[in-house]
Formats: C-alpha cells, sequence, structure tokens
C-alpha cells in the first residue's frame, strides 16, 4: 500500500531554486494563499487545520534530468517539515532544532501512514539514497505553466 506522507528531497544542485524565489513575494502569496483556499484551509496530506505552508510538487525526468514543478499542495508544519527532512537533519545538525525532534516526525509519519518505526527509518534512508543519486546531476528546472502564466500586474495564477 503506498504511504500518504512521504519525503521529498530535491538534488542538491537545485536547492533554493523553486518559483517561490522566482517571483515577487506578492504573487507567491497570491499562490499560496489559493492553494490553502482549494485544500479547504487544511493540510491535505493529514487533514490539519491552522497554519499552512504552500509545498511546491515535483516530478523528476531521471533519463533528461529535468526537474518540473507539477503543482502545490497545502501542508502542516509537521507534514511540510516531512517532506523537507534533509532540511529538518541540518537544521538539528546546527542546533537549530532539539535533536529528538526527528522523533516528533517520526511519530506523525507512523500515525499518518499506519506504519512501525523501521518503516519510516527505512524510508528515509531509500529517499536519502535517491537524494544522492540525483544530486551527482546537474538539473534543469521546468516551472511549466506556472512560470509562464505570470505577467506583472495579473491577478490570479491559477
Amino acid at each position: 500500500m503506498p504511504l500518504k506522507l512521504t519525503a521529498e528531497l530535491i538534488p542538491q544542485t537545485t536547492w533554493y531554486k523553486n518559483l517561490r524565489n522566482s517571483v515577487p513575494k506578492e504573487v507567491w502569496d497570491r499562490i499560496r494563499k489559493e492553494c490553502y483556499k482549494m485544500a479547504g484551509h487544511r493540510c491535505e496530506i493529514c487533514g490539519t487545520s491552522g497554519k499552512l505552508n504552500c509545498h511546491e510538487v515535483w516530478e523528476f525526468d531521471n533519463k533528461r534530468n529535468i526537474q518540473r514543478l507539477k503543482r502545490f499542495i497545502a501542508l502542516c508544519d509537521l507534514c511540510h517539515d516531512i517532506k523537507h527532512i534533509g532540511l529538518v537533519n541540518v537544521r538539528i545538525s546546527k542546533g537549530n532544532l532539539p535533536e529528538n525532534f526527528i522523533d516528533k516526525l517520526a511519530n506523525h509519519f507512523m500515525k499518518v501512514n499506519g506504519v512501525s518505526r523501521a518503516e519510516f527509518d527505512s524510508h528515509c534512508s531509500e529517499v536519502y539514497f535517491l537524494w544522492q543519486e540525483r544530486s551527482k546531476k546537474t538539473w534543469h528546472l521546468d516551472f511549466g505553466l506556472f512560470l509562464a502564466a505570470y505577467k506583472p500586474g495579473q491577478r490570479k495564477l491559477f
């Protein structure tokens, strides 16, 4: 059975290269607010309401090294941190998060997916292996219609 919540590490060669950093703040604010509205102001994975994050979902063409923006999803902080578990581990190693924060994320992952800690650990190992392989290559970003649709003064991006 596929996992409902997964980690998604992007290649190191495309860190900090995303649509959010490629458009003016007011455009990103419009995108994220529309994302939250479309999700009914709930996390699209676990259903939690409250503070949300607009997460970019990417697909990878491993033969042509193209990282394509597929869509956006609204995520609570815990689901978003699991998506970015690599960044969480960096923050833990720098002392910006407590070392036991990973246990909090593991518990959330296990609850959402109905799996064991061993399955969480195995998933993370698989994701890190894939990240290492992808990070050996230079990736080309494709924002698709999302960036092409942006025009200064435009009222709606979707």
